[in-house]
């Protein structure tokens, strides 16, 4: 549904060195950074894959932005899909080590799907999922 989304971090060092570690178990890396001035830069993450959905950590103030807007005024909820149960475990292990909250550990929570929820260093709440095999099926 979504081609790209965007959050503004207070610390994009922090916050992208905390979402590599943390999308990787995903098959989420770093595709691209971009810096255009001392107080604008952005950096993207991806599969890789031509045309799959993207996201973007940014700091500064986007163009877009009205003159109120401030990061984490408004923290935000982002589900990432998970290949695997044992991929949502290593997202949650491998936030935790890198800097943020725990907000609900691996588990499954409206059946199948299994999820777990972490809290970035700006307040949004950050979850990776995947549906369980159905066996009966």
């Amino acid at each position: 549904m979504f081609d790209h989304m965007g959050i503004v971090a207070r610390d994009l060092k922090t916050s992208a060195r905390l979402y590599a570690h943390m999308l990787a178990p995903l098959g989420i890396q770093i595709v691209e950074k971009h810096r255009l001035a001392a107080d604008s830069a952005w950096v993207v993450f991806s599969t890789g894959k031509p045309r799959s959905p993207f996201f973007v950590i940014a700091e500064g103030k986007p163009t877009f932005w009205t003159s109120a807007a401030t990061a984490a005024t408004s923290p935000i909820h982002l589900c990432f899909t998970a290949p695997s149960q044992e991929a949502v475990d290593r997202f949650h292990k491998a936030g935790l080590l890198h800097g943020a909250r725990d907000n609900g550990a691996p588990g499954v929570r409206r059946p199948p799907f299994y999820c777990a929820f972490l809290i970035d260093p700006d307040g949004n709440n950050v979850e990776a999922g995947c549906y369980l095999v159905d066996n009966d099926a």
